[in-house]
């Protein structure tokens, strides 16, 4: 089933590299056939805010350090790298530029689009695993409202189903000039 708002197919914001664009830092994709599946019923937007943000492919890998409430993008083995505040303002001025989108699947676990599971390194060592990737937190600070999830919780059936059921509500109560 094809959904739409009038004629207007409904929207998803994805992680680009969950679609197979070869965008991450090493120069490979994360393909997620679960993902991908979607674009039988949904227009998948892709995104990728490292690229957004001018890094090329390859690029040295970046990690999330300190508070975990408030982490820093900084290099891994290049220490003079931050890009903590491109990957907030990248992802402020996606939720606007983007506002038709009725939902968004990010990449779990990455420094830059991780909803819930991101490690986040500690300064006396250790590692807090439940933090939130800086693109992801702007984004879903400037639009709180829109369904969003991560690529691996989709693979459940009943979170997929609940995820789009939410997707679709979102579309349904937007008039067909917001889309």
């Amino acid at each position: 089933m094809d959904h739409r708002i009038g004629k207007i197919r409904l929207r998803i914001g994805v992680s680009a590299c969950l679609l197979g664009e070869a965008v991450r830092y090493d120069g490979t994709d994360k393909r997620d056939a679960t993902v991908a599946a979607l674009a039988r019923e949904f227009e998948l937007v892709p995104v990728c805010p490292e690229m957004g943000i001018g890094l090329g492919v390859p690029r040295p890998p970046i990690q999330l350090e300190g508070d975990p409430t408030a982490p820093r993008a900084v290099g891994v083995s290049l220490r003079d790298i931050d890009v903590t505040d491109a990957l907030l303002e990248f992802g402020a001025r996606s939720a606007r530029e983007l506002g038709e989108l009725c939902g968004f699947v990010f990449k779990g676990r990455s420094p830059s689009c991780g909803v819930n599971s991101t490690p986040v390194h500690l300064a006396g060592g250790g590692v807090h695993r439940g933090g939130r990737g800086l693109f992801a937190h702007a984004f879903m600070a400037a639009r709180p409202d829109l369904p969003v999830e991560e690529n691996d919780s989709l693979a459940d059936p009943q979170r997929r189903e609940e995820f789009l059921r939410r997707v679709r509500r979102f579309g349904n109560t937007r008039s067909p000039d917001e889309a």
